[in-house]
Parts: C-alpha cells; structure tokens; sequence
C-alpha cells in the first residue's frame, strides 16, 4: 500500500473522480493501492469543501488555515492557466487538508424553481389561507348548537394553518432575496412552520380515530366525553410543540456562497450525525406512524360504509376522506424526500452529484407544495361540505347580507339528508 505522504496530487484527484463516478471506498482502495482509510479521509475533506457551493451539511464551511490561504493566494495570483496547488500539500502533508484541483470540480448548483414564481404562490396561499381559515372558525364558532368532537378538531386544524400563515410573508421574501429578518425570527417562523405541519397530522389522526370509533364500533364513548377531547386537543399541542423544539437549538442564519444569508440547520460535525437521527426521528413519529393510524381506520371506515351501503353515511364521511387525501398529496413528498436527504447524509444511500442535486430540487419542489396546503381545507369545506354552506349562509342571512328566501331555498336541498345528521361533523 502507498503511505499517506507519499500521495501525489494526480493520485488524489483519481479519488475524488472515482468516488464521483459511484466507486466505493474499497473499490478505489483497491484500484490505487492506498489505504481505505486514506481514501475516506481524502473524500470527506472534498465534501466538506464541495458544500461552499450549497447549503451546508452540517455546518457553515469550514475555514482553510491561515498559511495554507497566503499559499493558495500566492499561487493563484501567480498562475498563467492551470491551477496549481501542490505548493499547498508541500506544507500541509495531512490528507485532512485536501483541496481538489478544478479537474474534479465539486456539485454546482440550479436554480430548482423561478423565484418570483414561488413568491406568486405564497402571496397567494396566504391570502387564500387567511380568508378561508377565518371564515372556517367563524363558522364553527358562530353555530350555537351542540359541537361534536369532529367539529372540535376541525376548528383546532383552521387555527394552526391560520398561525402558519403568518410565516409566509417571510419565506416568501426569503425565497427572492436572502434571509434579512435575524436569527430569532429565523427560530420563531421555523418553529411555526413545524407546529403547524404536526399539529395538522396529529388532528387528522384523531379525526381518523374518532370516525373509526363512531361508525365502524356504532359508538362514541370517548370522543364525545368533553374531558376527552379537551385532552387529546391539549396533549396534541404540547407533542406538537416538542417535536418542534430542535428547531430552535439548530436553527441559524450564516451566509452560503450563492445564496447570501440563509436560515438553515447550521451543525457542527460532531453533532451532524445526532441531529440528522433526531431528524428521522422526528418524522417517524412525526408523520409516518400517525399515518399509518390513519390508513388503519379509514380502511376499516371504508370497508364498513361499503357494506352498509348507506349514502348518508358516505355523505358524512366525503369530506373528513378529501382533507386526509389532500393531506396526504401535500406532505407526503416531501417527507418522503427528507428520508432520502437523511439517510444520504447518514452514508446509508451513495451520494452522487446527480442525485443530490436531484434531491435538492425535489426539496424546494415539496416544501412548496406542502405549504400551499394550508389553504386548501376550507376549499374543500366550501364545495364539498353542504353544511358548512348552509351555517355560513346562516350568518349571511342573519347579517342581512341575502335575503331568508334564499336561506330557505337551500335549506330545503338538505332535507335528504339525515335525520341523525347532527351527530356528525357540522363542516
């Protein structure tokens, strides 16, 4: 095997080529005669310095030392047309050091998505989001009667994507420009953004749960008990607000070469590989098991309507279906993207330039869908939920806004519906 400081420069450029290519540590290792060890050092020094180009792994890039800089700066300014650093390892022996010649140019970075266009979408999903939310808690406030456990949730869901959207305007600036609001408003709209997506997949767990108990078990024992959803709706919030607490901790605002500042988890190495297993965790109990509750009682919901055959029944479920399914296109890609991110990061995927530029505009892609869900349940409420028409109508007519005719008129088209109807969601 060919020792550490007997490498030469084009040896070291063979590396980073061959690892670029897809090549294993031990295939190169293998290939050059140089020790894996060596190999894996000289490799996780180019990726270090390959992030001053994106966003950084873990951490904002790290420093050159002073004299290699004077060095690198010498030779540059001395150059004609090739870029020679062997003056560089002339000094610095240590494989740790390595910076790669351009002939093994790190990943570039794309554009994934036309900024202005992204800034469109959030102005208008925030005021989609801030006109229909607040007529969603209007209308569950304003209604006098009896509020089932459904409606509750409801009600608990339009809150939270009313609080997301006060984050918009920020990521909205964010995506055009830099991040310009500081670091604790860099903490603060992360920690919302998060509230919000766990919030949201918690409440429709317990909605999915609710419907399951109600229709597939004929009963409503726990989720009518007003102590029980009190709690479930409280104990939501704080699990909510706990898993979003990482957020705080590893939330920073550091400048990145093509980006300017940037709000991003900045993480030294020797926390990145507990942060990034916090981050699987988080979106395991965050997401993917609260999913597949659902998956377990809407399946149950579904094969019993079938058997009944009863249209009302599926009238009342049409709506609570459509949230979870929109729900689900929503967010899914995205969280399925950052399972992907973290395993590469974790070395369990092999990361080449052309996936992780594939993923990182996979990234920007879903999190923009997932934000425009926040504006989409009280669409659905709208065209879908018959009584969430008729309540809001209610309010219009006692306002004197329309007339009572009309009120009545519309009332009349929701006399098919059941007489049992108001045990179910009011939306």
């Amino acid at each position: 095997m060919v020792k550490t400081k007997e490498l030469s420069k084009d040896t070291r450029n063979k590396i980073v080529a061959l690892h670029q290519a897809g090549k294993t540590e031990s295939a190169i290792a293998n290939q050059l005669g140089v020790k894996k060890s060596t190999v894996g050092a000289i490799i996780r020094k180019w990726k270090t310095y390959k992030t001053t180009d994106n966003l950084p792994r873990s951490g904002a890039p790290r420093k050159i030392p002073p004299r290699g800089v004077r060095m690198i700066t010498r030779t540059v300014t001395n150059m004609n047309a090739n870029f020679d650093i062997s003056g560089y390892f002339d000094t610095f022996t240590d494989v740790n050091i390595y910076i790669p010649s351009p002939d093994t140019t790190p990943c570039s970075t794309s554009s994934p998505a036309n900024k202005y266009a992204v800034f469109i979408v959030y102005a208008t999903v925030f005021l989609l989001n801030i006109i229909g939310n607040s007529l969603v808690i209007l209308v569950i406030c304003y209604n006098k009667t009896k509020k089932s456990s459904t409606d509750i949730y409801l009600l608990n869901l339009a809150v939270a994507d009313l609080l997301f959207s006060l984050t918009l305007p920020f990521w909205a600036t964010y995506r055009v420009k830099e991040w310009v609001f500081g670091i604790a408003m860099c903490k603060i709209v992360s920690v919302l953004q998060e509230v919000n997506f766990y919030s949201g997949i918690f409440l429709l767990a317990c909605i999915s749960v609710d419907r399951y108990l109600a229709i597939v078990h004929a009963t409503e024992f726990f989720t009518n008990k007003k102590y029980g959803v009190a709690f479930s709706i409280i104990a939501i919030w704080v699990i909510s607000i706990g898993i979003s607490i990482p957020s705080i901790w590893f939330r920073d605002v550091f400048p990145a070469d093509k980006r300017g500042l940037v709000c991003h988890e900045n993480l030294g190495p020797e926390t990145s590989d507990w942060m990034i297993n916090i981050r699987i965790g988080r979106h395991v109990m965050g997401f993917f098991i609260p999913l597949l509750v659902m998956l377990f009682c809407y399946g149950f919901v579904i094969k019993t309507l079938i058997r009944t055959k009863n249209s009302q029944k599926h009238r009342a479920m049409k709506v609570i279906l459509a949230v979870f399914l929109v729900f689900l296109i929503c967010w899914l890609p995205h969280n399925i993207t950052v399972m992907v991110d973290s395993l590469m990061r974790r070395e369990l995927v092999n990361e080449t330039c052309s996936l992780r530029d594939q993923l990182n505009t996979a990234l920007y892609i879903t999190e923009v869908l997932g934000f425009t869900h926040s504006c989409i349940n009280p669409i659905l409420y709208a065209f879908i939920g018959h009584k969430f028409r008729h309540s809001f109508l209610t309010i219009l007519a006692n306002k004197g806004i329309i007339s009572k005719d009309r009120l009545s008129s519309y009332g009349r088209s929701l006399s098919v519906m059941s007489s049992s109807a108001h045990k179910s969601t009011r939306i």
